[in-house]
């Protein structure tokens, strides 16, 4: 079953030069199904994917997938504790094939809400990039 719900993500992308953070209030849905919970919500102008959907699969403490789908930049991108995944990655500009490397998730969301942390490191062919962290909050 499909909820309503409130979703808060706070995003910090760091190099070694240079420290970037964003917070993005939205509404989106929750559905508990039986391997997760899935989280979806409309991108918008503001995050710069307008006409995109991102869509969040949330597995427990070792995986979460992130898809955007729709509008000009697709990515797929498969965030897994302790291993690195080849990754597809849309912008508006054109597509990256990025590698992830996940440090740590942490995940409570139920079919009530919750919260989930991701951290991970991002390269382009084995050049590092940054490193992540993202926090989302859910409330029904």
């Amino acid at each position: 079953m499909k909820k309503d719900v409130m979703i808060t993500l706070k995003s910090i992308q760091s190099n070694d030069y240079d420290k970037d953070e964003t917070e993005l209030i939205t509404s989106g849905t929750l559905e508990k199904k039986n391997d997760g919970i899935i989280l979806s919500y409309d991108e918008s102008e503001a995050t710069g994917f307008n006409g995109s959907k991102t869509i969040l699969s949330c597995h427990g403490n070792d995986r979460v997938s992130l898809d955007r789908v729709g509008g000009d930049a697709e990515s797929h991108l498969v965030i897994e504790r302790d291993k690195k995944h080849h990754c597809h990655y849309g912008t508006p500009f054109g597509e990256l094939m990025v590698g992830i490397y996940t440090h740590s998730i942490r995940n409570s969301l139920t079919e009530n809400g919750g919260d989930i942390y991701l951290k991970y490191t991002v390269d382009v062919n084995s050049s590092y990039i940054s490193d992540n962290e993202i926090y989302i909050n859910v409330r029904g």
